[in-house]
């Protein structure tokens, strides 16, 4: 099926195509049709949807308002970071990180340029503008297309002859090591050949000042702003890039402007067509709550988001939506519970587990910690969901389910660890694993909201089926006190009314504070022990300080 431009529910000029280097990573997680609809940066939503932020939502944002003034503007460091705590756009917890994220990409650059000097090659400097492959033609293409327009973001440097290139590709926490050889050679690419550029918001990138000089090398580098980590990813002359970019980007470059296949996903958040999409299925008002007082920019949501904010709205700011970590070392039940879901993930992917070998080690457990994780797996294995379902039923591991709330703006995102079909409905499986088993004294749906977010969405058509033949099912694995594996399998009926009621009950408990939340405040208590963004929270360390 071709692509459809302008989709309905939009407007723009479809004469210019942009890509990015994301583009290029063709994440099974994104749409593929929104991604092609991304590269039509002139195409927009009409009416415009809100775009507004009460808080900066991207991690780097600071990092790179900094990095501008000191490399660009000639500010010292201390000074502009001592504005950027000022500044009242960004978290305090994301202004602290950022003051640390940049001091570790300056000492990076440091090292990385005494490598240079030690290699006997030229200094590089800072450059303003940014590089933009560009391609006009006077007549469309068989796209519609007549101006491409190939964009790599990161921090430029050059020689002072524009001899040699250097490309940083920043990342938030750790460097990045799963960039795909596509989006390193077009990074390469667009070092070598854009020209200086400056962009605009609906706009094409116009020319700007700076040097035209075609570099005879390029360097990327990737950088990880939190740990201060960095490598080389490419040290290419002229020739070796027009390989790699003729090899490896740009077939990818071909596919993601032409793909008209759904997936939705997070994605959709960003995507200008979505109101009027077919997917994913509407929901109006299943989080049962108002919207915020101001509009803003769409979001996305899942049960575990929601737990977090109620836990802490603070530590849900700072690690669900800048992804911000402490870099410091998990422990072991989180481990543990991230091991036995990889397993069981890699095993249901081809039918029932019940008759496999286990394992003789199991990916960041220790040989101490492994026969915990074992005795869960053989619990698990004895009553595995899948043994004895027919061969015809359909079988999905960990499936992305979305939903869509217009009336709030809101995508709604369930990741459930199986989902498959059973006589016409479709059984929504969550496999937990726990220090102990599960309390009695309380709600099932209290202590795992997740399984109230999916009654939710079961209700709402999501994934769609016999709603009188589906079911959640929920599976505890967890340690007696012998230590000797145990599990428990509860089943929901999402079709029940009083199931119904008292999932919308909690879910609008939890959704209530996080819908209109503009300030993310801390809440300091015992969760602050062992927090991700503990570093970066003064309430946090000042509670831990006075217990």
């Amino acid at each position: 099926m071709s692509l459809r431009l302008p989709p309905p529910g939009t407007n723009g000029d479809i004469r210019l195509i942009r890509t990015s280097l994301p583009l290029l990573r063709e994440d099974p997680q994104d749409c593929p049709r929104g991604n092609a609809l991304r590269a039509r940066a002139l195409l927009g939503q009409v009416p415009p949807r809100p775009r507004d932020k009460p808080l900066e939502d991207f991690a780097l944002g600071p990092v790179m308002r900094v990095l501008d003034a000191v490399e660009y503007d000639g500010q010292d460091v201390d000074s502009a970071l001592k504005r950027l705590l000022k500044n009242q756009k960004y978290h305090a917890g994301h202004a602290h990180w950022a003051k640390s994220a940049v001091r570790s990409y300056l000492l990076a650059r440091t090292a990385r340029e005494a490598q240079r000097h030690a290699l006997g090659r030229p200094p590089t400097l800072p450059v303003r503008a940014q590089w933009t492959a560009i391609t006009q033609s006077e007549a469309p293409d068989a796209r519609g297309a007549t101006r491409y327009e190939r964009t790599a973001w990161g921090r430029r440097y050059a020689s002072a002859d524009g001899s040699e290139r250097e490309l940083w590709l920043l990342s938030v926490n750790d460097v990045k090591e799963d960039r795909p050889p596509a989006e390193i050679a077009e990074a390469a690419a667009v070092a070598a050949t854009g020209i200086p550029s400056k962009s605009a918001f609906r706009d094409i990138h116009r020319p700007a000042p700076g040097s035209t000089v075609r570099p005879q090398r390029v360097r990327i580098v990737g950088v990880g702003c939190g740990s201060g980590d960095h490598d080389v990813l490419a040290d290419w002359d002229l020739d070796e890039i027009e390989r790699r970019f003729t090899e490896q980007a740009k077939p990818v470059l071909r596919r993601v402007v032409d793909d008209d296949r759904l997936n939705p996903g997070s994605g959709c958040t960003r995507c200008e067509g979505l109101v009027a999409c077919d997917q994913p299925p509407r929901a109006p008002g299943v989080l049962g709550v108002r919207g915020p007082r101001r509009p803003r920019v769409r979001r996305s949501v899942s049960a575990s988001d929601l737990r977090v904010h109620a836990r802490c709205p603070a530590q849900f700011h700072l690690t669900r939506v800048l992804h911000l970590k402490s870099g410091a070392p998990e422990s072991e039940p989180i481990r543990r519970g991230r091991a036995v879901d990889e397993w069981l993930n890699l095993r249901h992917a081809e039918g029932c587990c019940r008759t496999v070998r286990l394992p003789d080690a199991l990916p960041g457990l220790s040989s101490a910690e492994l026969p915990t994780a074992l005795s869960l797996l053989a619990e698990h294995q004895r009553a595995c969901p899948l043994d004895g379902l027919p061969s015809d039923e359909v079988v999905r591991v960990q499936p992305r389910l979305t939903a869509y709330d217009p009336d709030l703006d809101v995508v709604l995102i369930a990741d459930p660890d199986l989902l498959y079909t059973r006589s016409g409905g479709w059984i929504w499986h969550e496999t937990k694993t726990a220090a102990k088993p599960l309390w009695e004294g309380r709600a099932l749906m209290e202590t795992y909201p997740q399984l109230a977010f999916a009654v939710l969405m079961m209700s709402a058509g999501v994934p769609g089926g016999n709603p009188r033949r589906s079911l959640i099912e929920l599976e505890v694995l967890y340690l007696d006190a012998e230590g000797t594996g145990k599990s428990r399998c509860e089943e929901i009926d999402p079709g029940d009314p009083d199931t119904q009621a008292e999932a919308r009950r909690i879910i609008s408990g939890l959704a209530g504070p996080w819908a209109v939340d503009e300030t993310y405040a801390p809440a300091p208590g015992d969760h602050c022990d062992g927090c991700d963004v503990l570093t970066h929270c003064a309430a946090g360390r000042a509670h831990l300080e006075a217990r």
